[in-house]
């Protein structure tokens, strides 16, 4: 993992951790999945990068990927709605880089054989250095 990527993952920790209102709505916030955890939580997950900037200045693109687990057939779309607003604020300083661009380029939504579901939100910044 890059410099960028470790910086993306934990402003989004931090935004995701600091947000009273997703507080309210979920049991946890995590860092990777948690070993043991009561559903409705919150998992920030893989951070893939690859190249991308400008003439001047070197940059990497970063997908993050954030999940929300819960049980039972209480989908709450409230909690979901909310990780996406928070994850728009991903944009400004992180360490040495500056996220200069936030988009949400995918969501996913399944249930799991054991009564559970999960919906995923991939994110996606553009970062440049310095």
């Amino acid at each position: 993992m890059t410099g960028a990527e470790r910086a993306v993952r934990a402003k989004a920790l931090a935004l995701l951790t600091q947000d009273a209102e997703l507080a309210g709505l979920v049991h946890g916030i995590f860092d990777g999945v948690p070993a043991r955890a009561s559903a409705p939580y919150v998992s920030v997950g893989a951070a893939e990068g690859r190249d991308w900037g400008t003439k001047d200045r070197p940059g990497r693109e970063i997908g993050l990927t954030l999940a929300l687990v819960g049980a039972g057939s209480g989908i709450d779309d409230c909690a979901a709605a909310r990780i996406e607003a928070v994850a728009m604020g991903l944009r400004g300083a992180a360490d040495e880089w500056t996220v200069v661009g936030v988009r949400t380029i995918r969501t996913r939504f399944g249930f799991a054989r054991d009564g559970g579901w999960r919906h995923e939100l991939v994110v996606r910044c553009r970062c440049l250095a310095g």
